[in-house]
């Protein structure tokens, strides 16, 4: 039973998933930050990202839709830099790195850029409540172990 309690184990964990179970780890990272979006689409967006049997053009269309939101997200952030708007702008950033096909994923694989996002919308929600906690990770630790040991 694999149990993961740090960033350098949890990004090798990450690495050495296929790029599929990439995009389910990936996808329930966003599942867990889908209430610091307001937009309603996303929620499509991450039911196709978990579905195994979706197909190549499911993924597509929800990947076109995920980029949607984050246009409409920093639209409605403004220059003000509203936090709340800003952190559903990462979580359906988060959403684009979980759809998005293997040859274009960034640096780390889709999971890792879905983790480093997801963190950013906590990020966010936590500066704009002015909490101190800036760094608690443990809950993704915990979804990939859980993965893991499936």
């Amino acid at each position: 039973m694999k149990q993961i309690s740090n960033d350098a184990d949890f990004k090798q964990s990450l690495q050495s998933l296929s790029y599929d179970q990439q995009r389910i780890v990936a996808t329930q990272f966003v599942e867990h930050v889908l209430a610091l979006c307001t937009d309603d689409r996303l929620k499509r967006v991450v039911d196709t990202g978990l579905n195994e049997k979706a197909t190549q053009d499911d993924l597509s269309n929800a990947l076109k839709s995920a980029k949607s939101i984050t246009f409409d997200c920093h639209t409605r952030c403004g220059a003000e830099g509203n936090w709340s708007e800003q952190a559903g702008y990462f979580v359906a950033r988060a959403a684009i790195a979980a759809l998005t096909p293997e040859p274009q994923s960034k640096s780390g694989g889709p999971a890792w850029q879905a983790a480093m996002s997801s963190r950013m919308a906590q990020t966010s929600v936590q500066i704009d409540s002015d909490s101190s906690d800036l760094t608690d990770n443990k809950w993704q630790y915990k979804i990939l172990s859980d993965f893991l040991n499936s």
